[in-house]
């Protein structure tokens, strides 16, 4: 009889063992399909690390011809060599062609949740190439983002990289990159290297604190009802573009994205999705966003903060001679109170504070752009 008792409390321990692991894989499953928002970001990012990458074709905002197709092939290869998988060409191509996509610069959450359940990619690779001069003194600029497929899209990694052939020319120019190819090679190696160390919580995602003072706003304004420490969801509007450079309103959009996307108490809502509602109401801004804009975006993308502003000149140069200059205004508006949180002016040109050897030059717009975007992101959130 003890026996017997002594078994069947055996057979209710291990039903019970069983059920308690049965239960803990179904909560280990549970927590890899949850929407994004409510994991720890760098648990999203590594259930996603071994699901294949949808690379989107380029994104051409330079403005010029450029061999965006073999751009693209170059990048998919640097990212197979550092084991990411990509999803198949096919695969891709059917899913774009099924649901019409031609605007490559962004995604929304419909889209997202569709090309998730029809292709199992994990995630989508988005590349917008900046600048192209493929010239004896060649140059180039890329932003890259790396979004999560699902309903509520989420920024996973975003970085940009810039250079001109004679960054570095060193001694005798021994350091000179002459060949457009040799310098592209080396651009989306960058990215694709910033990825890999994100990814891996190795990468350097923030050097805010290494500013430099040329790059700080002329002016800068900030509320002191601002609250920088609260918790904010952040919508990034395409800048008014004032300037002589075609796109340079989405290219200051982009390197504002970058910077916010590296603010651990705020979040920061993919430009596809604000691209989609700012188009379904039919919004239009003119001459910047007005009050009753910020009302109807802060309602359709439900954001605590519009961040957006003006360029007034946005200029790289061909050759070996020349300066890039950047200059752009910087707008942060609060949904609570319907006013302004921050407001900056920033302005530089490639020679600000280069005296000899060329020491310090900016090369490119979209690196001096960066920097500027990086010291404003790092004082505004201070």
């Amino acid at each position: 009889m003890t026996s017997s008792t002594s078994y069947t409390s055996k057979a209710i321990l291990v039903l019970i063992a069983g059920l308690v692991f049965l239960s803990g894989c179904s909560a280990t499953r549970k927590e890899v399909t949850e929407s994004p928002s409510t994991l720890p970001h760098t648990i999203f990012k590594k259930s996603l690390y071994d699901l294949p990458i949808a690379v989107l074709p380029v994104e051409n905002l330079s403005g010029n011809t450029a061999p965006l197709k073999n751009i693209r092939k170059t990048l998919i290869e640097s990212l197979k060599a550092r084991r990411f998988k990509v999803l198949e060409e096919e695969l891709l191509e059917e899913f774009m062609a099924r649901h019409r996509l031609r605007y490559i610069g962004g995604i929304d959450g419909t889209t997202a949740k569709a090309f998730r359940e029809e292709t199992g990619a994990g995630s989508v690779l988005i590349t917008s190439l900046e600048l192209y001069d493929d010239s004896t003194q060649p140059k180039i600029a890329l932003i890259s983002r790396l979004v999560s497929l699902n309903a509520s899209p989420v920024i996973l990694w975003m970085d940009s990289v810039g250079l001109a052939g004679d960054d570095a020319p060193g001694f005798l120019d021994l350091g000179l990159i002459e060949n457009p190819v040799v310098l592209r090679n080396k651009a989306l190696r960058s990215l694709s290297v910033s990825l890999a160390g994100s990814l891996s919580e190795k990468g350097d995602r923030d050097s805010a604190e290494e500013k430099r003072k040329k790059f700080r706003p002329k002016i800068a304004f900030r509320s002191p009802a601002f609250v920088p420490e609260a918790r904010h969801t952040v919508a990034v509007i395409p800048f008014f573009n004032e300037s002589l450079r075609k796109y340079a309103g989405e290219i200051m959009q982009l390197h504002m994205v970058q910077e916010m996307a590296k603010v651990e108490n705020i979040k920061v809502i993919e430009p596809g999705v604000v691209r989609k509602e700012l188009l379904a109401f039919r919004i239009i801004m003119e001459d910047g966003i007005s009050l009753a804009q910020a009302d109807i975006a802060w309602e359709a993308l439900n954001a605590d903060l519009l961040l957006t502003g003006k360029v007034m000149d946005y200029q790289d140069y061909q050759g070996a001679d020349g300066a890039p200059v950047v200059d752009f205004s910087l707008l942060v508006m609060e949904r609570k109170g319907r006013e302004v949180g921050w407001a900056s002016k920033s302005y530089n040109k490639g020679t600000d504070g280069v005296w000899f050897f060329d020491m310090g030059r900016g090369r490119t717009a979209s690196a001096m752009a960066s920097e500027m975007a990086r010291i404003v992101r790092g004082m505004m959130w201070k």
